[in-house]
């Protein structure tokens, strides 16, 4: 069976994208890895070089329409499959919410159809859009484990804790055998004094809570952003030697713990 976590948070711009393609360029290595797209950006897959606006099929039509999902995966890299999204998945809520007389359990649309692929896998990792809508339930809803980014800045903690209240609550209401993985800080600058004491503030917060916050950091840099538009790959694919690259080798290190 396959490890299924979540990226996901409530704010936009924290890594999430960059969490999940990173981990799975590592986790490729020995191990058979897909990204499922949830956010109608289509960013995972630009990351590998991959237009969103290229699929005629994708996460779309898998929750709306039913269909298989192996039908809409494509491969991007060696031991590295996407179930994509595009501008498509805008209309999704849209699409479910005024039928609801055809979508019976609107929080279990990818859920029943993850059994179709998930002993393909050895991980399934979602990145997940930048809200708490019903693309981010219907991911709660198949999740093993949660992952969330925290980017260190004014009012992170107060966004930190709505997504942890959040997930919680969806635990007891969906998906009970759901945990949080842990928290990661993202776009650090541990030159900033600010950065440096809400780290600390976050870090003494999850002790507290009993919720595993991760040692290794992702640093603030322009190397993945370098590595997508040069490369069409993610940093962990391109580089070897680098903070950004040793810090999500790190990170795969204390998952998998």
């Amino acid at each position: 069976m396959s490890r299924i976590i979540a990226i996901s948070t409530n704010k936009g711009g924290v890594l999430k994208t960059s969490i999940t393609t990173n981990l799975a360029g590592i986790l490729s290595k020995d191990s058979k890895v897909l990204i499922i797209d949830s956010d109608n950006q289509g960013n995972a897959s630009l990351s590998f070089g991959l237009q969103p606006d290229d699929f005629e099929l994708s996460l779309y039509n898998v929750m709306v329409d039913g269909m298989n999902a192996k039908k809409a995966i494509v491969k991007a890299y060696e031991n590295v499959d996407i179930l994509p999204s595009n501008d498509d998945m805008s209309f999704l809520e849209f699409d479910i919410l005024t039928n609801m007389h055809e979508y019976k359990k609107p929080f279990s649309l990818l859920k029943s159809k993850i059994k179709d692929i998930e002993s393909d896998y050895d991980y399934i990792l979602i990145d997940t859009p930048p809200n708490l809508g019903l693309t981010q339930g219907n991911v709660l809803s198949v999740s093993h484990e949660v992952l969330i980014p925290f980017q260190p800045e004014s009012y992170s903690m107060r966004s930190l804790v709505k997504m942890l209240n959040a997930v919680k609550n969806f635990k007891e209401d969906h998906n009970p055998s759901m945990e949080v993985l842990g928290v990661v800080a993202t776009l650090v600058d541990r030159r900033t004094v600010l950065h440096d004491e809400i780290v600390q503030e976050c870090r003494k917060y999850c002790y507290e809570k009993g919720i595993k916050m991760f040692y290794a950091e992702i640093p603030k840099a322009i190397r993945y952003a370098s590595s997508v538009a040069y490369e069409g790959l993610p940093a962990t694919l391109t580089a070897k030697n680098n903070d950004l690259v040793k810090a999500y080798h790190d990170l795969k290190g204390e998952i998998l713990q």
